[in-house]
């Protein structure tokens, strides 16, 4: 029965502790299937280094969305291939992120989180609910407060 190993960690610097015993876990003549190329590794550089080391170990690859076999010399054409791309696609994802940065800023916007006010020391300020009302509605309270209401409905005399 075939192991199974998941990371729910993501990002392109975090570690990936699965994926390293996983590696370790594997011996020659097994295969390595994953869903996508991009599941594997962040970078090209990252591709092809574990991909790399698993051909070294005698260790099949496949991806199931690409694909890609790497058992056979097409199927490592492909993976070179379609790696290749996988990074060409992530950079002009970063390149197009950092310009729509840039003119967001351009444009006068406020980009990434919101900061608490805060009062003239500098620490975050505290906020108070403010005085309590006793009415519900303020216009109906005004009768209450000591003021005289303005009724200009006719009086029935």
């Amino acid at each position: 029965m075939p192991e199974v190993f998941a990371d729910k960690k993501s990002g392109k610097d975090t570690e990936w502790a699965e994926l390293w015993e996983c590696l370790e876990y594997m011996r020659a003549s097994d295969t390595l299937v994953v869903p996508s190329l991009d599941r594997l590794g962040r970078s090209l550089q990252d591709l092809i280094a574990i991909v790399a080391g698993l051909r070294m170990r005698d260790i099949g690859f496949r991806s199931l969305h690409d694909v890609i076999d790497t058992t056979t010399p097409g199927g490592r054409l492909v993976f070179h291939v379609f790696a290749a791309l996988a990074g060409f696609i992530r950079e002009l994802i970063v390149q197009g992120t950092i310009e729509g940065f840039a003119a967001a800023r351009a444009r006068g916007q406020r980009l990434g989180r919101h900061q608490r006010p805060r009062n003239r020391s500098g620490t975050p300020a505290q906020f108070s609910p403010g005085p309590r009302r006793s009415c519900p509605r303020w216009r109906d309270c005004s009768a209450s407060r000591g003021r005289q209401s303005t009724n200009t409905s006719p009086s029935s005399a």
